[in-house]
Formats: structure tokens, sequence, C-alpha cells
């Protein structure tokens, strides 16, 4: 508080010195008429002029009374003082100077007394030696005054962790839910910390590193920060991006003094969110060396071989890239235990969803566990985004609880993004969309492997979707058979098929089908082995980062012949599903119908809706077949389906 009285006051003066100055040189000064030079020659030939001053820039002085009323209006004349104008007082003005050598002699003959006048530069002097000065005083004074201990200049080495002492992190393994796993290895770190000599009687060695590895929002910061508040040891908090500065050398000096904090703090747990950024591996490129960054590296390097591990210090760090780590990170001595924090299953999707919705009031019938069942892949940030929107959507709409329908519609926004029911669609857009999702969905329905469909919809969705097929596996997978991955790109293929056989012309909108049907087939053939002319050979390294969802093209290491033969496999794969497709639908083509007119009127179809279309043409087929030999009916699987 008195720092911040002390600033006030320096600001107060500033203010009262400017007001000052203000009413010197404006208030203070009495109030002269400014006149033109003519004017003050015409009133110097008539010798009407009292006295004179003659500065370098102006003339000021005083004229006679009568000298008013040769110059002035008749409605100026109201405004000057009784006095004047009758000739016993004589009145102050100013002109501006010009160059007149003949200005002295005339003021001679005149026998005018004038003098000269040099201007005041007091103000000027202030403002351009006196002012600069003292800014640069308060300035130094500031900057002397930072750099005393703990603070200023002298703490740019300094580390910049969040220290939570103790239980101030807030969060313990009870607001940890659905990576149980990670959970017991960490438990045991807890313990390390807690009861050290259990551990230790047997000549046993507190791990240095635990490295916790997982998707992002998989809840790795968080389980570090409930380690912290079981263990109820300080917690020093940072990114690998706090050490990297513009200046080399401060990111080690910044490690330095994080464990040397440490270790007075011990026992105590340092936490480095996302290591990537710090322990990149070192000498990769030439191009994209960084010296600052290497130097802080090999300083953490050589800390956490420095310092004794009996001390209780525990380093953690975060990351979903530990591919790109630097292999000497990652030895044992350093990071000595690795932690996956993996995508939860089912019934950890269900625990995650259980712990964020305490605080929100669902409906006596909703089930969480069918919430569970309809976001295979998602993590627990994912989770909380959903229990969050349908909380807002409930509550947007009145309602006292939130309902099936609120987790839905806030699945589907997550998913395929908002929905732009005010987006305007032209009759014959709307009905190639019909169409086309209609394709989807029945391949979808009709193939054996093929995850059923949930929902279809027309409905405008996020950037570029007009429309959506949503499809929602039975249960968790963690491998896909060469049949399944078939699957996967003939229906990705019916969209195009259907408009293929309905209208004789396909649009754009199967570009993404198509990109990602191509990325599939590339996929089996060039990684997993399936294909039969090149046989058991994986000609391609891993196309994404371990934990992330963006593909990487690595370069070909294999021949001109070899990329034609996997051009041409690729081609066959996709031109064989393309066949399966047109068959399936063009023999289904009543139900490809009947489901498109009936999303035109609705705009979206539930799978009860598409199950009782499939189910009245399959009766119908069935018929058929008895009372023709000619019919063609080829979906036997249909009925495995139904």
């Amino acid at each position: 508080m008195e720092k911040k009285h002390r600033q006030f006051s320096i600001w107060y003066f500033i203010v009262v010195f400017f007001i000052v100055l203000m009413i010197q040189n404006y208030l203070g000064r009495p109030h002269v008429e400014i006149i033109s030079y003519s004017q003050f020659k015409s009133v110097l030939k008539k010798g009407l002029i009292a006295d004179l001053a003659i500065g370098e820039k102006t003339i000021e002085g005083n004229m006679k009374g009568e000298a008013v009323k040769e110059i002035f209006t008749p409605e100026k004349l109201k405004e000057i003082p009784q006095e004047v104008r009758e000739g016993k007082q004589s009145y102050p003005f100013v002109a501006v100077r010009v160059e007149d050598p003949g200005l002295t002699a005339e003021l001679e003959e005149a026998r005018v007394p004038f003098r000269g006048e040099v201007t005041s530069t007091w103000l000027p002097t202030i403002l351009s030696w006196v002012v600069p000065v003292a800014l640069f005083f308060l300035l130094w004074s500031y900057l002397l005054k930072k750099m005393g201990p703990g603070s200023g200049l002298m703490q740019i080495g300094k580390s910049k962790a969040k220290v939570y002492i103790e239980k101030k992190t807030g969060v313990t393994f009870a607001d940890v839910a659905g990576i149980d796993e990670a959970e017991e290895e960490l438990v045991e770190v807890v313990g390390f910390l807690k009861n050290p000599e259990k551990y230790q009687r047997l000549g046993g060695r507190i791990p240095k590193g635990v490295l916790v590895v997982g998707a992002p929002g998989t809840g790795k910061t968080l389980l570090a920060r409930a380690v912290a508040g079981e263990a109820g040891v300080p917690f020093f908090s940072l990114s690998g991006s706090d050490f990297v500065e513009m200046f080399v050398g401060v990111g080690a000096a910044r490690v330095r003094d994080l464990f040397t904090q440490a270790v007075q703090h011990a026992p105590s747990i340092i936490f480095i969110d996302e290591l990537d950024a710090l322990g990149k591996a070192r000498g990769t490129s030439m191009l994209t060396g960084n010296d600052e960054r290497e130097q802080t590296l090999n300083q953490l390097l050589s800390e956490m071989d420095g310092f004794n591990p009996n001390q209780g210090v525990i380093i953690m760090a975060a990351t979903n890239r530990p591919e790109i780590l630097d292999p000497a990170l990652l030895r044992p001595g350093r990071f000595d235990r690795q932690i996956l924090v993996d995508r939860p299953d089912i019934k950890g999707r269900t625990k995650i969803l259980q712990l964020h919705a305490k605080k929100v009031k669902l409906s006596p019938n909703l089930d969480l566990g069918v919430v569970a069942a309809k976001t295979p892949g998602f993590v627990g940030a994912d989770l909380a985004n959903i229990v969050n929107e349908a909380a807002l959507l409930a509550a947007r709409q009145a309602k006292d609880s939130v309902e099936m329908a609120d987790f839905d519609e806030a699945i589907e926004r997550v998913v395929a993004g908002l929905q732009k029911k005010s987006h305007v669609i032209n009759p014959k857009e709307k009905r190639t969309v019909a169409y086309h999702e209609s394709g989807h969905a029945l391949v979808a329905e009709l193939v054996p492997g093929a995850d059923p469909v949930s929902k279809i919809s027309i409905i405008p969705r996020g950037i570029a979707a007009l429309g959506y097929t949503q499809q929602l596996p039975t249960e968790d997978r963690y491998l896909m058979t060469r049949s399944e991955l078939l699957a996967r790109i003939q229906v990705l293929l019916g969209g195009r098929v259907a408009e293929e056989i309905v209208f004789g012309d396909i649009s754009t909108g199967a570009q993404n089908d198509l990109q990602r049907a191509t990325e599939i087939a590339r996929t089996m053939v060039t990684q997993f082995g399936m294909s039969e002319k090149l046989g058991l050979v994986s000609l391609e390294g891993p196309r994404t980062p371990m934990f992330l969802r963006v593909p990487t093209y690595s370069p070909k290491e294999y021949s001109e012949e070899t990329a034609r033969v996997i051009d041409g496999e690729v081609k066959t794969l996709l031109s064989e599903a393309h066949v399966k497709v047109r068959d399936i639908l063009a023999s289904r083509r009543s139900a490809l119908e009947e489901l498109a007119k009936l999303l035109l009127e609705k705009e979206v179809v539930d799978r009860p809706e598409l199950q009782a279309i499939l189910k009245v043409r399959s009766i119908g087929s069935m018929k058929e077949k008895k009372g023709s030999v000619e019919t063609h009916g080829t979906e036997n699987s249909e009925g495995k389906k139904e």
C-alpha cells in the first residue's frame, strides 16, 4: 500500500506543476490586444504610441486612448474600458514583428520611447534539460530498486515456477477419474514423498523423474497436481517454454535456480508441463538449431544427474509428443518411469462424466453410461466440455434439469460443429445432400463390420458440413481387421455412389470422404501389409505423431517401381469398394429413395426410423423372391444385422 501511495504522490506533483505553468503563462498575464503590423504602423505615424518594447519576434507596447478609435470597430469599442476611450488611460497591444529596417528611424522621428527586450527562455530550458534529467533520475532509481535482491534485472535468471505449498493445489486423487492405472503408479510416488524410509530400508532408490505421456486433454497436468495435493509437499509448476528466453544462458540459469529452490524445500515436486518445448532432440537439423534451448536442455540433464534422489525431490514432466524428446532425457537415471495416460474406455468415461456432473442437476432418467457409449475416443477435457455444453443448452431452454436430448445435442456440437438452422440451401442442393447421406447410412447398415448408424441429418453444421451421418461403435476397439477397414472405405464411398445412381452426376460434397478413403487404403498398403502384391512389408514410417491426430508425411524410402505398385494397389482397393457399394445401393434403390424422402421431410432421422425402412424393404424383397426367380435380392447380410 505504501508503494502505491508514493506512486500517486508523484503524479499529483506532475499535475500541479503543469497547472502552475498554465496559470503563470496564461491566467497571470494581463489581457493584451493583438493587432496587425499595418495597424501598428498606422497608429505610429499618427503619434498615438505611448511606449514600446521590441522583442525578437513581437512588438509590445501601449497605445494612447485616441488610437483605439482609429483601429477598432464600434462593436469592439464597446468591450474597451471607458477610461481608455476617453483618453485617460493607455491600452496594451502586441504585434508580430516584421523585418523593417526603417522602424527605428520612424520611432525616433515620432519621439516614441522604445527599448529592446530579450525573451525569457526559462520554460524551454526546463523542458529540454531539467525534465529529461528528472525522468532519467526516476528511471534509474526504479531500476536500482529492481536490481535489489529478489526482483528486477537480477531476476532474469530466476525460475518462473509457480509454487503451491502443501495442499494449495486444490486437487487430490478424488478429483481424478477414468485413468486408474496411471493413478496407481503415482500413488507410489506419493508414498516415496511421505515415507521415503519405507522404500529405502532395503537399499531401493527413489526414482528421480516421472514422465507422464498421453494425448492432449487426458489429464496429465491434473495428475501431477493431484500428486502434490496428496503428498502435501511444495509443488513447483512451470511450462517448458518458461525456460527459453531471447538471452542466451537465461534458461540454464533458471534451471539451476529451480533445482536450488526445490532442494531447499525438499521434499518437493518439480513439474514441467509441455516438456517437448524444452527437451526436443538436439542436432536433428542445422536449420532449426537453437543454442539457447540446447544449453537449457544440457543444464537440465546435468542437474538431473547431479542431485541426490534421496533428498526427496521428484521431477515430473508431461508431454504429448514423446517421440521428439532427446534420448538422453528418457534413459534410466533421469526419467526412470514413463506413465501412459491413455484415452479412457467406456468405464473410464462413465466415471469422468459422473465426476464432472456432480455440480450439474441431471434428470432422474438420464443414464451417463449411455452418454459414455456415445463418446468413444473422447478424453477427459472433451467430456468436461460436453457436460458443460449440455448444462448450458438446458438452461437456455429454461429446463429444470439436464436431459439426454441436451447431451445428444452437446455431443453433436462438439463432433460436427454448431447447428446452422438459418443456413438457406436451395432445394436442388438439399436433395443432393439427402441422397448423399442416405447412401452413407444404408451402406453402413448393410455392410458387415461397419459401425451402426445412430443418426442422419441434413442440417448444416460447423464450417462446411451440409449434412452428416453419425455412427457409433458398439464397443471400444483397439484393433481393426482388413475387412473392417474395407467396410469403412465402402461407407465413405456410399454418398458419392448414391449421387451417381440417382442423378447420373457427382458433386463436390464427397471431397472429404474421398480423402479419408484414400488415406485408409494407402495406410493398408504401405503400413499394415494388407496388399497381396507387396506382401508383408511396411514401406513407410509412422504417418502421425504418437498422440496427435495431425498427419505428417515422411520421405519415401522405396523405388519408383514400388511407388507405382502402391498407387495401383490403392486404386484397386478403392475401385473394388466402389463396385460393391454400387451393387448394394442399386439393389436397395427403393430404400434409398424412401430414406432420402424422409430426410427431406424431417431433416433428422434416428436409428429406429432407419431400421423400420430397412425392415419393411427386407420383407418386401423376400416376398418378391418367392414370387419371381428373376428378382435380384443379394442382401443376406441384412438379416444378420436386423
